[in-house]
């Protein structure tokens, strides 16, 4: 016998990550291709970069203070690489044949290279001798009245030894954002900043935003009105991806980003056509 359940997927859990809430934003299609129809998208090399920086960064903690040095740092990017390539062996056709042929191999090497730059620029932003993280890669979940769950990555917590003030800090390896732009590039750490809010029932202090790319550090200092705001924003949102999920309506919303997107060939914006929608024919009263 064939249920429904058999018919029809489940609706998407009812929790939000900064990531979610922002490709919605940026184009509802964009979610609905990533988290409902879960296409595979192809790595890139910036974004592997990025991964790879940030694991030096967390792991330098690992050795005493007097021993969190550039060289140290500038050493392990090779070592994180080969971590990250055995934990994800598609990652190898970023480099094919990197170890057999010299092109590949210089190509790599300058990738390599190009990491260790962006570690060799975290220096000149932060001392890591004079700090001492509460928490490092932290993940932080709450769930808010309505039931909607909140859930991400904290790249690292500072907590000052005296006043118990914390501070919210995000690694980029992009470059800062125009001073227009600068409200949505707040916009992850207010998530975290909320979501720490509820858990801990204290505002951080501090947000700060470290661009490896450009050599910015971008900070803000939220109040309890700002967090109100975001919540009542992300509950506006979620409220949309479920009217979206109802009705299948997920349409493009194109911009400059399209630029970088994986799904062009099945985006109505650039001749293409989405997959059928797996949830069709589910209405507001079914689902899991």
């Amino acid at each position: 016998m064939v249920t429904s359940t058999d018919r029809i997927p489940p609706r998407p859990p009812s929790s939000l990550s900064p990531s979610r809430a922002a490709d919605f934003m940026r184009c509802p299609l964009l979610y609905r291709l990533r988290v409902i129809d879960k296409l595979p998208e192809k790595p890139s090399e910036a974004a592997t970069r990025g991964t790879v920086v940030h694991a030096v960064l967390e792991r330098l903690f690992d050795a005493p203070a007097v021993e969190r040095t550039a060289d140290r740092a500038r050493a392990m990017v090779p070592g994180e690489w080969e971590k990250l390539l055995a934990a994800r062996p598609e990652l190898a056709g970023l480099f094919p044949g990197a170890h057999g042929e010299a092109e590949a191999g210089a190509q790599l090497a300058e990738w390599l290279e190009s990491a260790r730059r962006l570690v060799d620029r975290w220096f000149t932003l932060e001392d890591p001798t004079r700090l001492e993280p509460a928490e490092r890669e932290l993940y932080v979940e709450t769930a808010l009245e309505s039931g909607l769950t909140l859930r991400g990555y904290v790249d690292r917590l500072d907590v000052a030894p005296t006043t118990g003030d914390l501070r919210v800090v995000d690694y980029k390896t992009g470059k800062a954002p125009r001073p227009e732009y600068a409200d949505e590039a707040l916009f992850q750490m207010k998530f975290y900043a909320l979501v720490l809010w509820r858990l801990r029932g204290v505002v951080p202090r501090r947000l700060q935003l470290v661009y490896l790319g450009s050599g910015d550090v971008l900070t803000y200092d939220p109040s309890e009105g700002d967090l109100r705001g975001v919540e009542r924003k992300l509950q506006a949102l979620w409220e949309a991806i479920r009217e979206a999920t109802d009705s299948g309506d997920w349409r493009p919303r194109p911009s400059r980003l399209c630029d970088w997107c994986d799904f062009q060939a099945v985006c109505p914006s650039f001749g293409g056509t989405p997959p059928p929608y797996p949830l069709a024919g589910l209405g507001k009263n079914e689902g899991s």
